[in-house]
Formats: C-alpha cells, structure tokens, sequence
C-alpha cells in the first residue's frame, strides 16, 4: 500500500487551543473538520500523548484558530515542534479568552472556532473529539493555509505525533 497517497487528502493548519485550571496550551493539527452546521458542531484529532490531549479532556473545551497562508514556518514550529509540558507556548502570542475561556491565537490568524466537546472517540494513538460551536469569528482576510501549502512550497515537516505522519 502507497501511503503517500494519504498526501492528496485536502487538510488545514490550524492552532488548537485549550486550557486547564489557569493553564493554556496549543498545539498544530490539520485535522479540524465540520461535521454539522445544525447545531455547529466540528471534530479534531489530536494525539494522547500531547499536552492540549489532557487539556481538552479535563476541561472539555477547545479553539480552533485558523493559520493564514503567510504564516512563518518559526510561528509554526513553535505550536508544532516543541511541547507545552516544557515551554509556556502561549508567551510572547497574541491572544484572547473567548467563550470557552480557551486561548483564541490572533497572529497569523484569519478566524477562529470555539467548541464544547459533546462526544469523543478513542481512534489508538489519538482521540476525535466532537464540539459544538460556542463562538466563531472571522480576524481578518486572507489565504487560509492548507496542508499541501505547508508541504510544498514552505517545505514543512510532520512531527511523529501528527495523524497524517508517515514513515
């Protein structure tokens, strides 16, 4: 089986954020999907191991800021490649409490989508969880960024902890 035909799927690249206690974290993914718009209701993938995986779980709420194409690849690797449980990755970033009380990321982002979890999957190595929208917003206009965009013209890597990851 090619697995590089997984690569054609058309994915996002999103901050996801949460919280716990006082606490934020956020993380990338590019598996944010609408699953109804009656009510609104989104899912995101996101791996037990990472620190938004525990966030969420315990305060059952989650952000979904949209990247904007011109995103820099630092801003990226920042929430991609390093982990909340060793660095505060909200410091130094522009942001705001919505709703949900989570962290709506607003550099480099062109909108946002703030969720209550209503339902979770356990899929192995990583949980779907299932939000209805509490808030969204459009920031400002652009080019959102896709996956592809990511990959091939600024030449992004996947972290191992990443669903579409492949050897």
């Amino acid at each position: 089986m090619n697995h590089n035909a997984l690569h054609n799927l058309s994915y996002g690249l999103y901050v996801i954020s949460s919280r716990k206690g006082d606490r934020f974290n956020g993380q990338i993914a590019n598996t944010v999907v609408q699953v109804t718009s009656e009510p609104p209701t989104i899912s995101v993938c996101i791996n037990k191991q990472n620190l938004t995986h525990e966030f969420i779980t315990e305060s059952k709420v989650f952000v979904a800021s949209v990247l904007s194409q011109d995103t820099p690849l630092s801003f990226i690797g920042h929430f991609g490649f390093k982990s909340g449980k060793e660095v505060d990755k909200l410091k130094d970033v522009n942001y705001k409490l919505g709703e949900a009380k989570a962290p709506i990321v607003l550099d480099h982002s062109l909108a946002y989508l703030e969720a209550r979890v209503i339902n979770q999957l356990d899929v192995g190595t990583h949980t779907i969880f299932i939000g209805e929208l509490v808030g969204a917003d459009v920031l400002r206009e652009g080019e959102p960024m896709t996956y592809a965009y990511y990959r091939q013209v600024k030449r992004g890597t996947t972290p191992k902890t990443a669903p579409s990851y492949i050897k």
